[in-house]
């Protein structure tokens, strides 16, 4: 009744997913130190790899075994789940392994009854290979929605909002692999960096997107041992473009609205070291995480505690620069998080667009004549995006749109940065940047 400890993991963590809303990128991230590369990486294809076809692995779950996911216990689902994943999507696996072990979990699980149930679907599952629950749909809408594992009512927003073929690729490409991107920190030497890992056999490419960002393949033990002792921080290129569209000179007073994890506002002190930081967040353990990340880079900032959506602490005009990375959907990071598609509901966009309306307004109070105030998020909403500017500057006139520091590929028409995963192959982004006028 042996399981192989990658798909242990991978079952423990895809139920701790489901039952306490953990997201898989933070529990993969504390995977035992100890566990072999080729099981590290298993475990994370496999955990994300469900996540990113859930719904198309219970449509298929669903024909096999003539009944309703919903009625099966929690632990024969996630079981089915994994070993539908590896049948179909894994080709190195043999279907022997990925049948045996997911009954093996099962087993393992104290649910010995059902084993010669997940037995018999995966059975059937390898004897009809060609099975597509999406083939026979004629709605298109609904025919992407199963094909890509997205909610009906997300694939039917990005139809709405980008057109059919632009909503198509980028629920696609939310269900594609992404690339490791990672910028030198301020503990070292960008050159010394580059020659360890090309020297350790590592692919790496420079980004298009941002400066001095980098893409990395293969080498991930050299990669994880660079970010343990603070040389590199992991980080998606369209999250680092932001430091470099706030632009920071030396001796601007910069505040980081709302700062937590402490990505952004670390990266703007190893930019421009000269310049004041201060980074903001609401919750004191998120505060902690921000001084530590910090330490570790190298870099210093001034950390301290307030709610972005009241008035902030600080004297009008006090600011030369203004980050407000704005808390959001997350629609722009499926790839990463895959999970999200399945918690949000339609009424949290509407939500969340509102807490930005508030968010921006207080932020800009604070930036002084001639500053910057640079809008993000991680999301692919125009309510939370477009509308969100073009309501604050409707109400706002002593503001202005000023054109972003970025390639100009990367820049809409309307003057907004904004990447896409199937285009840019980072993070759906969306980045404004306005000024107050003198």
């Amino acid at each position: 009744m042996s399981v192989s400890a990658a798909r242990r993991s991978a079952f423990e963590i895809l139920r701790r997913v489901e039952t306490e809303s953990a997201f898989a990128s933070v529990l993969l991230a504390k995977l035992n130190a100890e566990m072999r590369e080729e099981d590290r990486a298993l475990c994370h294809e496999l955990v994300l790899g469900v996540l990113r076809r859930k719904l198309w692995l219970n449509r298929v779950i669903e024909h096999f075994a003539n009944r309703s996911c919903e009625g099966l216990d929690l632990s024969v689902r996630l079981a089915l789940e994994l070993g539908l994943y590896q049948l179909r999507f894994l080709t190195r696996v043999p279907p022997s392994a990925a049948v045996n072990e997911s009954v093996n979990l099962v087993r393992a699980g104290r649910e010995k009854s059902a084993a010669s149930f997940v037995n018999a679907v995966l059975r059937r599952a390898t004897r009809e290979p060609d099975c597509d629950p999406a083939a026979a749909v004629s709605d298109q809408a609904e025919r992407l929605s199963i094909e890509t594992s997205h909610p009906l009512w997300l694939v039917k927003r990005w139809i709405d909002a980008f057109g059919f073929e632009e909503g198509a690729e980028f629920a696609r490409a939310n269900n594609r692999t992404p690339t490791t991107s990672f910028r030198v920190t301020a503990q070292a030497h960008s050159e010394e960096v580059i020659d360890e890992l090309r020297s350790s056999g590592a692919e790496l490419i420079a980004s298009k997107v941002c400066p001095q960002a980098w893409r990395v393949r293969s080498a991930s033990a050299v990669v994880r041992a660079l970010v343990d002792r603070g040389a590199i921080y992991v980080q998606d290129e369209a999250s680092q473009l932001l430091a470099h569209a706030l632009g920071a000179h030396p001796g601007d007073r910069v505040l980081d609205v709302a700062a937590a994890p402490g990505s952004k506002a670390t990266h703007i002190a190893t930019l421009t070291p000269q310049a004041q930081v201060i980074a903001g967040d609401i919750h004191l353990h998120r505060a902690k995480t921000m001084m530590r990340l910090a330490e570790k880079q190298g870099t210093r900032i001034h950390v301290m505690l307030h709610d972005a959506r009241t008035q902030l602490p600080f004297a009008g005009e006090t600011f030369d620069r203004v980050l407000l990375d704005a808390p959001c959907s997350g629609t722009g990071t499926l790839r990463r998080n895959p999970e999200i598609r399945y918690r949000l509901k339609p009424e949290d966009i509407a939500d969340l667009s509102h807490q930005q309306r508030s968010m921006i307004s207080n932020a800009a109070r604070v930036l002084r004549p001639s500053g910057q105030l640079t809008y993000s998020t991680c999301s692919v909403e125009p309510e939370e995006n477009e509308r969100v500017i073009e309501d604050f500057l409707a109400g706002h006139s002593q503001f202005k749109r000023v054109d972003p520091a970025a390639p100009k590929e990367l820049v809409t028409s309307d003057g907004y940065i904004r990447t896409w995963p199937h285009r840019d192959g980072c993070d759906g982004f969306f980045i404004a940047c306005l000024e107050r006028r003198g």
